[in-house]
């Protein structure tokens, strides 16, 4: 039944006699999260009989990479599109969705997409996500109580997700005794963000906490081994991955937004099964947001990709 009604759709390539062929397309692989999202994707995807083809597009500076492979998706016949977009709203990705959504429907995965002519959108409100680290932050600070600094390592402000996270980060601080003192931006790979890291240390040695992308916190942990003083800001992560939910266990890491990366892969595949007209603007599907903290035993529970696991990439 569902490549009945996803033929019915497209009207082209899903038949009852052949898979549905869905393309995938993320910004990379390098963060483990998006590992999470492929192993849901890749779960569904088996259950409902679908075909996937993942792409990375190399990072979040690599828009023209990422219409490259729209562009691809089409050439290739793709019924469905799943696109975690380097960009929400540079013109030339707007441009190549209005274009290629006149063929192949297009659905938002993870990263906020301000498009038209999408068929769906799966995530979450990362202004949530900000939103959970402030409160939890104003609990521990309250105004009035001694003054700390935190340093903010982020993604590029050109990704979705970056303005909308500090956004609620910053509501979430209100009326707490936390100041931002710096905000530092980089692609999300280990490389990129470990160099934000050594800045921020460099540039604001009396920090008390490094609010950081997952990728930042990992490069945290190697620094910090290496360090012999016991002046080491206190992480807090934006996001969680393998190496955030190990340091959440062990107590590197003070507190972390969970979002179910998994459960968002599952959700797509769902979504594209599922929708049968484009919408000009999908209402967002996505799990509910968490902040976990050390110790505490739903940590043991989450699910995240199982160690090895890589998808398939053209």
């Amino acid at each position: 039944m569902s490549t009945v009604i996803l033929c019915a759709l497209l009207g082209t390539a899903a038949t009852a006699a052949s898979k549905p062929l869905i393309c995938v397309l993320v910004p990379h692989f390098k963060d483990e999260y998006w590992l999470s999202v492929g192993y849901g994707l890749e779960q569904e995807a088996a259950r409902q009989n679908v075909d996937l083809l993942f792409y990375q597009a190399g990072g979040y500076r690599a828009r023209s990479a990422q219409i490259a492979q729209l562009d691809a998706c089409v050439t290739q016949k793709m019924d469905a599109i799943l696109l975690g977009s380097v960009t929400s709203d540079h013109p030339d990705m707007t441009a190549a969705i209005a274009r290629v959504s006149k063929t192949t429907p297009i659905f938002a995965l993870v990263n906020d997409l301000r498009a038209k002519h999408l068929s769906g959108r799966i995530g979450v409100d990362w202004t949530d996500m900000g939103q959970l680290i402030g409160d939890h932050l104003r609990q521990l600070h309250p105004a009035g109580t001694p003054p700390v600094t935190a340093v903010f390592l982020t993604g590029p402000a050109e990704a979705g997700w970056t303005a909308p996270l500090e956004t609620g980060l910053r509501a979430g601080l209100s009326q707490s005794a936390v100041t931002i003192a710096a905000v530092l931006e980089a692609d999300t790979g280990l490389r990129a963000q470990l160099a934000l890291v050594e800045r921020a240390l460099q540039d604001h040695p009396t920090a008390d906490y490094l609010i950081g992308n997952a990728p930042a916190i990992e490069a945290a942990f190697g620094l910090f081994a290496a360090r012999t003083d016991t002046n080491a800001p206190k992480l807090i992560s934006t996001y969680v991955n393998h190496s955030v939910r190990r340091g959440l266990q062990n107590g590197q890491v003070l507190a972390a937004p969970f979002d179910d990366p998994v459960a968002q892969g599952i959700e797509a595949i769902r979504q594209v099964m599922m929708a049968q007209t484009p919408k000009s603007s999908p209402a967002m599907i996505g799990p509910k947001v968490v902040l976990l903290t050390h110790g505490d035993p739903a940590i043991r529970t989450i699910q995240t990709s199982p160690a090895g696991y890589f998808p398939a990439i053209q």
